[in-house]
């Protein structure tokens, strides 16, 4: 990608972000629905699933060029967000 200037980097940045959003909002979604078909808490936190997901977004973002690092960061704060989210869920289902 090439820009002309800061103006341009921060509007596409500001396009992306808002597709992440959009992204970010449906894969909560979907933690929703998964929330329904878990016993207890720990089929929440599921560690197992957790690092399958980390082990798969590495190899994404190695092939696209982006540092595994700051994409595992990344997944691991959006995952516990997602866990601490989910365990509510949970808890209000078998309320």
């Amino acid at each position: 990608m090439e820009f002309d200037s800061i103006d341009a980097v921060r509007e596409e940045i500001d396009q992306v972000d808002q597709q992440l959003v959009a992204l970010i909002a449906r894969r909560g979604e979907c933690v929703k629905a998964a929330a329904q078909f878990k016993q207890d808490r720990a089929a929440v936190r599921a560690p197992d699933r957790v690092q399958q997901v980390i082990d798969k977004v590495r190899a994404q973002a190695k092939a696209q060029g982006l540092s595994e690092e700051i994409i595992e960061q990344v997944y691991r704060a959006m995952i516990t967000a997602f866990i601490d989210y989910e365990l509510q869920q949970h808890g209000e289902l078998k309320a």
